[in-house]
């Protein structure tokens, strides 16, 4: 199933702009980044790049940058904001053929594989693309605690504290999302749920290791000094927002479980 934002290109990039969203900023690109560890002159890919924010940083840093996005509604806006020099494409994250094996140093997937289905093709490209050791970044909504519909907040009075209820995990399964809220019914994407062993067990199959696995919390605080407010910060701090996954193409570890 083919899922991009180019209905909703318009609304998409007053929310994520020239650098990100909030969360984009305050969390999830530092985190990328530390974990890229990019150096000068490596190539680097970034699969759903959108409108390239991360292919603005990348470069910045001294990368040779290349885009994908199935959505040419926002690469147009990538090529807008960007200087020449980073190289854009249109194209399905299932279906990279047009990248040379063995071409790219490092390579990232941020807030985007949980509306890509299946996975294991685009981890296969990836571990055809990158050079041995090269690096391999993904950062999801967690999917333990954010998964749309199955989790949600709650508030326990009696013991003055917020959790996180999770009423689904183990089963993959797809729901529709919304895409702007507001807009006409039919304007969504969809959003395919996968235990976090999924991801691991389809990385392995394309010759990429996992080693490191990090949980990120939301930044945001709650103002005020009674009992929610602690609690809600409390809450924030111990049940993380994002999961990102880096993983190491080795060349022999490609293998069936």
């Amino acid at each position: 199933m083919k899922t991009d934002w180019s209905k909703v290109a318009d609304w998409y990039d007053d929310v994520v702009g020239q650098e990100g969203s909030e969360y984009h900023r305050e969390v999830v690109l530092p985190g990328v980044l530390r974990l890229l560890a990019v150096t000068r002159q490596e190539r680097v890919l970034d699969i759903a790049c959108g409108q390239g924010v991360l292919c603005r940083l990348l470069q910045e840093r001294g990368a040779e940058v290349t885009g994908i996005d199935a959505s040419g509604a926002l690469i147009d806006r990538a090529r807008q904001r960007s200087d020449g020099s980073i190289h854009y494409h249109v194209a399905d994250a299932r279906e990279m053929d047009l990248l040379a094996p063995v071409s790219f140093d490092a390579a990232a997937c941020v807030l985007a594989i949980q509306n890509i289905h299946p996975i294991q093709s685009v981890f296969t490209h990836i571990g055809r693309c990158l050079r041995d050791r090269g690096r391999f970044v993904i950062v999801m909504m967690h999917p333990c605690y954010r998964s749309p519909g199955q989790t949600s907040w709650g508030w326990d009075e009696q013991q003055q504290v917020q959790y996180r209820r999770v009423d689904r995990y183990l089963l993959p399964r797809k729901t529709p999302i919304v895409a702007h809220p507001g807009s006409a019914p039919d304007v969504y994407t969809w959003t395919f749920h996968k235990p976090i062993g999924s991801y691991v067990k389809a990385l392995r199959q394309a010759g990429l290791l996992v080693d490191a696995l990090e949980e990120w919390p939301s930044h945001k605080t709650s103002q005020g000094t009674g009992p929610r407010p602690r609690a809600e910060n409390n809450a924030r701090q111990e049940i993380p927002m994002f999961l990102a996954l880096r993983a190491v193409r080795i060349s022999s570890a490609a293998a069936t479980p």
